[in-house]
């Protein structure tokens, strides 16, 4: 029983429903409505889903006085069966869920009512809200989905809305091209996470239902006893995180992603589309989790993305660039928790990295609005005289992403790092659950068919040889968590500097662009700034759901989730002593401030020649920074223009001649040339005629006689 009369169970297909409602309403009615009942339809669906959202969470945290495993779900009809395969069309709504509901719907909403005074003036306004609301619907799908069938619909829903957003000014060629980028990376990640999907479907008894697959693997006499299948879909699974949570080296769409509106940027980036693949490892934890070889690399694919976008954006100038490199480390950062076994900390840095960077997004949003559409920080300076509202929300959410208390950036990112040297798997539990396939593979070393004419006590050493190898490999993986503890630390230091080198060269010193553009600069409109104010205080108190206590990180925010990720928490160990957990909290510290001091020093007092001398000193290292690496020239050179040129030739041989020429056109051309060949017979002549018969007649009687 809850406090509530209603059943959270009926609410969840409403929340889906009401953004998609509001987005069939603009998308085909929207320009015969007016500006305001396009805001209107477009933000009250979402915040109608937002409000329903709280009730569901509500009514979870009620049910869980009674059942800590509480989880609402809603089956509305089997979707699909054929033979031993099916798939419902279900939601479900358990502690994960709750969690990402708000997430999705709370920021959701505040970028709506934040885009009402950023596009009051795009004529385009009804299809903006349009995608809107459809790309927060397929994100609600993706999230609430009770399968793998389910979430990969939403998966494909903000795939496609994201390229409709990234691209919403597609008469401009480049965003255009950012939005195909985006749509294409997306589609490479998609084909790993397809191809897991049918594994999972061959292997696990035809069901991809979460319940069912949870059960399947926790279950170690039915599930598949085979490591190397459980580790090939794992890293299946994270092919596809990678392409929506721009990992290293499907990253390279994001920063492209910044064509779009800043509103669309700030829903990607901080709550929704970007999140994603990260939710997803959380919710599969169960099946990561018996595979520490896959989880190794995860962790160290998201220790290095962390660092390689960190690098990128310490030299970047453009305001909306600097905060998508800075995305993708930060999606380093959780794809490293959820490597380490920290899927708790991961989800924790995914919820308070939420409000922080949409604050940085909208923050960015108010200055490039105030500014007429000017992005080069260079052009900047001076603005908290002109815009005090968004630099004091700025500024704030600049220390929470830096780590420094007691902002929520603290807690999340501190967890992480501590977590990732605490944790490691619990190589004794896993060998007690792939006990199965050691024997097996026993069997075939001796040699023996099995049964009563194995040699057994030969079985047994070669047994006892696998799992003592098995223990010793998954043991010799810890060297990795230290190795992405300290890129971890090392991305650290460069988050904090290139957030205050971003604010210090936008708010502070003097202004360096246009004055006619400084005239008319002005502060956020109330729509804006009401959303900037609300993030930012959640990007101050969020992080203290997730305090931590001195001894085994105990916090409302991981026993909230603990019923979702009991089964991964149960296959690693490791605990902080109280005085290593302080040590690493004051490093952690350490590191933000001495990031934040070098910046004050180099920008904080004016622009300096200091990083000038530096750029021209290390001029080929400023240069490859400055060039991301030259990443998409790499990419372009060995993938794109091989590809161009292949496809080009299969074009004009494959298509042209043998499609278009021979397939089609050939046939046509055969019975042309043949009716040309019969109408020469066709004179009109009566004697011509007859001589024809006579002819034919006398030959037939020669063949019969």
């Amino acid at each position: 029983m809850t406090a509530f009369s209603f059943s959270p169970s009926a609410l969840l297909p409403i929340i889906v429903l009401l953004p998609l409602l509001g987005g069939i309403l603009n998308g085909l009615f929207g320009k015969r409505f007016s500006r305001q009942t396009v805001y209107a339809i477009g933000s009250t669906t979402v915040l109608a889903s937002f409000l329903l959202s709280v009730m569901v969470f509500q009514g979870l945290r009620g049910a869980m006085v009674t059942d800590p495993n509480a989880a609402f779900r809603f089956e509305a009809y089997h979707w699909i069966v054929a033979g031993n395969y099916s798939f419902d069309f279900a939601f479900l709504a358990d502690q994960l869920s709750a969690v990402m509901l708000r997430v999705v719907t709370g920021v959701g909403f505040l970028v709506h009512l934040s885009t009402t005074s950023y596009m009051d003036d795009d004529p385009g306004i009804a299809r903006y809200f349009a995608y809107l609301n459809l790309f927060v619907f397929s994100m609600l799908m993706l999230v609430l989905g009770k399968n793998l069938a389910m979430l990969f619909i939403g998966w494909e829903g903000v795939g496609a809305c994201s390229y409709l957003l990234i691209g919403f000014w597609f008469k401009d060629m480049d965003k255009a091209e950012a939005g195909q980028k985006a749509f294409v990376v997306n589609r490479i990640g998609d084909i790993g996470f397809v191809v897991a999907i049918f594994l999972l479907l061959a292997y696990a008894g035809g069901s991809v239902d979460f319940d069912s697959l949870r059960a399947h693997f926790s279950d170690s006499a039915r599930a598949i006893d085979h490591a190397p299948t459980i580790t090939l879909i794992c890293l299946l699974l994270f092919v596809g995180a990678c392409g929506k949570s721009a990992q290293i080296p499907l990253y390279v769409w994001l920063p492209d992603a910044m064509a779009g509106p800043t509103p669309v940027s700030a829903l990607i980036h901080a709550a929704t589309m970007v999140t994603a693949g990260v939710y997803m490892i959380a919710r599969m934890n169960f099946l990561f989790a018996l595979s520490p070889h896959a989880m190794t690399v995860v962790m160290m694919v998201g220790a290095l993305t962390a660092i390689f976008a960190a690098s990128i954006g310490l030299v970047q100038n453009d305001i909306k660039k600097v905060l998508a490199y800075s995305t993708v480390s930060q999606l380093g950062f959780m794809v490293i928790a959820v490597g380490a076994g920290a899927f708790a900390a991961g989800i924790f840095h995914l919820f308070t990295h939420a409000f922080f960077k949409a604050c940085l997004f909208l923050g960015a949003g108010a200055v490039i609005h105030g500014l007429h559409h000017e992005q080069d920080i260079r052009k900047m300076g001076g603005l908290k005289k002109k815009m005090p509202l968004v630099n004091a929300t700025f500024l704030i959410s600049c220390i929470a992403i830096a780590g420094l208390p007691p902002l929520a950036g603290f807690f999340s990112k501190d967890a992480i790092l501590a977590e990732t040297v605490a944790l490691k798997p619990d190589a004794e539990k896993l060998a007690a659950y792939y006990e199965g396939g050691f024997k097996r593979q026993a069997f075939a070393e001796a040699g023996a068919a099995g049964g009563e004419a194995a040699d057994m006590a030969k079985v047994a050493a070669a047994e006892q040889g696998i799992k003592k190898h098995y223990i010793e490999s998954v043991e010799h993986l810890g060297i990795w968590r230290k190795v992405a503890f300290a890129l971890g630390l090392c991305a650290a230091l460069m988050t904090a500097f290139y957030m205050f080198r971003l604010y210090f060269l936008t708010f502070t010193g003097e202004y360096r662009g246009d004055h006619h553009t400084w005239d008319h600069a002005h502060d956020a409109p109330w729509p804006m700034g009401s959303a900037l104010a609300i993030l930012a205080a959640l990007s101050v108190v969020g992080g203290w759901v997730g305090m931590p206590f001195a001894h085994g990180h105990y916090n409302f925010f991981y026993h909230w989730l603990e019923p979702v990720l009991a089964r991964g928490k149960e296959l690693v160990e490791g605990e902080l002593a109280p005085s290593v957990e302080y040590g690493l909290m004051g490093l952690s510290v350490l590191v933000a401030s001495i990031g934040v001091f070098i910046a004050w020093q180099l920008y904080g007092r004016g622009v300096s020649e200091v990083p000038a001398r530096i750029a021209t000193t290390f001029r080929p290292v400023y240069n490859a920074l400055l060039n991301k690496y030259y990443v998409d020239e790499f990419y372009h050179a060995v993938v794109i223009t091989p590809l161009r040129a292949v496809s080009r030739a299969l074009f004009q041989v494959v298509d042209r001649v043998l499609v278009d020429l021979a397939m089609v056109r050939g046939p046509g051309y055969a019975l042309v040339g043949l009716s040309h060949l019969g109408r020469l017979a066709q004179t009109g002549e009566v004697q011509a005629y007859l001589i024809g018969t006579v002819v034919g007649v006398a030959a037939l009687a020669w063949y019969l006689i």
